[in-house]
């Protein structure tokens, strides 16, 4: 049956898509563009056959799961599988890289290796997100590394060269803590003696790791493995303060990569703090959960106060999910219910808002060749579909009440109140300033006299629209039925709260 076959099919076609694109000869463009968007086209498919077909939304735990020896030495093993953690994102990463393929329409410069490194790109997003051993795990993880380097570094802007050295350096540095966490852990698991990498095997044996009174360094192991794993993280996030690579990569970044890094990439680390950093040291997490907490908060509130004084449009849209993901480490902080639900959900609908900015800025940046705040202006009048369409994703992005960042980023606050008060109080600073510095875009893009040199500026057209109008419509339809996500989600975060309860109480 094709299911048994899902999770691998959703994986690798892709990387089908990829070899067919080397194979056509680099004059025929369209052929190139088409044969991109019917790889990314066919696994949309697949994902959205997925959370409607196969899916059990009541089972927690994981589901489709494909098994097969690949380095039986090691006991590594070929395993993947699906719960509601991975679930939407795996639907996010679909969909943004196929809105990312014709919002590169225009990419005419060595095309063929462009389209090609994308396609790769979706493979290594598309297997974390479904692996469930770490090693094959760690292998998609630097599947990304390489593309989105050479993605920003030859088709990015003027310094984008030293934008992609500085992520490379940066992911690079947080992949080596990741390597040694993963080598420490399997021999503790055993090494040749029985070791293993299997994710939910290991997350058994944590049990009697975080039991265990043994030090090394005045450190218990899994103190050890849990710092290693959250900073290796914790950079792709980015948490502060290994956020600075971030801002420099989205300005240089050509907009479709600009639009995968921070609607799908960012969303990866995260995601690892749940399904690895989490329930592999859960005793750390529980004695360190306090200054996570705080981390996150600062993000939030840096994150935006940082945003309010930019000119340049995409670095302000940067920094805004500098201050969106913090969200997300303060209510995974708390783990509490609510809490972990709506950082959960916040990875979903910070996905769709930050995506849809950055394709905002992409617009306007190509039709007056500029991303300065102050230089704009008055474009509503000349581009009233541009600006309905921008206000949508600018207000989702704000947290405005019925639309998807107010109940992620409510239940957020709400769950993490619970547990630390006043940190959620310092955090609705981020919120004032959030909705200060994007009604001030608002403002000087849209509103006020229209400066001459812009009487001719064209409406959005409908290539454009065609990107802008998934996430739109993500952004109103979560807004108002926030269920058709939390639903699938809930039994998933259950099991991992209970999970970590069993080692930690409470």
């Amino acid at each position: 049956m094709l299911t048994d076959h899902l999770l691998s099919l959703i994986t690798f076609l892709p990387l089908v898509g990829m070899v067919l694109i080397l194979l056509i000869p680099k004059d025929r463009l369209g052929a190139i563009r088409w044969t991109a968007a019917a790889a990314t086209g066919v696994t949309l498919a697949l994902s959205c056959w997925l959370w409607f077909g196969p899916f059990d939304a009541a089972i927690g735990g994981i589901q489709l799961r494909e098994s097969a020896p690949w380095i039986p030495a090691f006991n590594i093993h070929y395993t993947m599988g699906v719960d509601g953690l991975s679930l939407p994102l795996v639907f996010l990463s679909a969909l943004i890289h196929f809105v990312a393929v014709f919002a590169s329409w225009n990419i005419k410069k060595q095309a063929k290796g462009y389209f090609a490194l994308l396609m790769l790109l979706e493979v290594g997003v598309n297997g974390v997100f479904l692996a469930l051993d770490f090693f094959l795990f760690y292998v998609f993880w630097e599947i990304m590394l390489l593309p989105m380097y050479f993605l920003i570094g030859i088709w990015g802007g003027e310094r984008r060269e030293y934008a992609a050295i500085k992520f490379f350096l940066y992911t690079l540095a947080g992949s080596v803590l990741m390597l040694v966490a993963l080598v420490a852990i399997w021999l503790k698991s055993g090494g040749m003696s029985g070791g293993t990498f299997d994710l939910l095997v290991l997350q058994e044996m944590a049990r009697n790791w975080a039991a265990d009174p043994s030090t090394f360094l005045g450190m218990k192991f899994t103190t050890w493995i849990f710092w290693f794993l959250f900073i290796g993280f914790a950079i792709k996030i980015p948490v502060f303060p290994f956020h600075t690579w971030l801002p420099d990569a989205h300005v240089q970044a050509p907009t479709p990569i600009s639009v995968i890094l921070a609607g799908i990439l960012l969303k990866l680390g995260a995601y690892g703090m749940l399904r690895i950093n989490f329930p592999l040291a859960p005793d750390a997490f529980h004695h360190f959960a306090y200054a996570l907490a705080v981390l996150g908060a600062i993000n939030i509130v840096y994150g935006a106060y940082v945003a309010m004084g930019q000119t340049d449009f995409k670095r302000m849209v940067a920094y805004s999910s500098v201050s969106h993901m913090g969200y997300f480490l303060l209510g995974a902080a708390a783990w509490t219910f609510t809490g972990l639900n709506g950082a959960t959900l916040q990875l979903f609908t910070h996905g769709t808002s930050s995506a849809m900015l950055f394709l905002i800025v992409g617009v306007v940046y190509d039709r007056l060749h500029h991303r300065n705040l102050n230089d704009f202006g008055g474009l509503g009048k000349r581009m009233p579909y541009y600006m309905g369409l921008s206000i949508v994703g600018m207000f989702a992005a704000l947290g405005l009440p019925g639309l998807s960042g107010f109940i992620s980023e409510a239940m957020t606050l709400m769950g993490s109140y619970q547990v630390y008060p006043v940190l959620v109080i310092v955090s609705t600073l981020g919120i004032l300033m959030t909705a200060a510095f994007l009604l001030y875009a608002i403002q000087r893009v849209f509103l006020g006299p229209l400066p001459e040199k812009y009487e001719s500026v064209p409406d959005i057209n409908g290539r454009e629209a065609f990107c802008m109008i998934p996430f739109a419509f993500l952004c109103v339809l979560v807004g108002v039925l926030p269920s058709l996500i939390l639903d699938k989600m809930g039994p998933t975060l259950e099991l991992l709260r209970d999970q970590l309860a069993a080692v930690v109480g409470g």
